[in-house]
């Protein structure tokens, strides 16, 4: 059989080229355990509580946020996806931003917290 230009080899090693994309995935997938953005996260102080659903959590942070005197007035944004908490608005100053991930951070069901909140300029 005649195969175009540089093709030969490869129908030679089609078994081997699955078998290399398949241990190269297990290994990238495997060895990467967190995704870039876990490392900007801050953990949670409690253990998450196993029947918290995410729309629980969502609600327990956002009630909490309103009742905060010094965050009142201000749209925070507040997402969660298996227990990690993503918050997201644009405050006054570092000591409201810092209120904001403690009071997250002290919801039942949060795992992580993701800070993208931001100082207004």
């Amino acid at each position: 059989m005649t195969y175009p230009l540089g093709m030969s080899h490869m129908k030679k090693r089609t078994g081997i080229i699955p078998v290399a994309a398949l241990m190269a995935a297990t290994v990238a997938i495997g060895g990467c355990s967190k995704s870039p953005e876990a490392s900007a996260t801050l953990p949670a102080a409690s253990a998450a509580v196993a029947n918290v659903t995410d729309t629980d959590v969502t609600e327990h942070v956002k009630t909490a946020l309103l009742q905060n005197e010094s965050l009142k007035g201000f749209d925070i944004k507040v997402v969660t996806l298996k227990g990690d908490v993503r918050l997201i608005g644009v405050l006054d100053n570092q000591a409201q931003i810092d209120e904001a991930i403690k009071i997250a951070r002290a919801s039942d069901g949060a795992h992580s917290i993701h800070d993208e909140l931001t100082i207004r300029k």
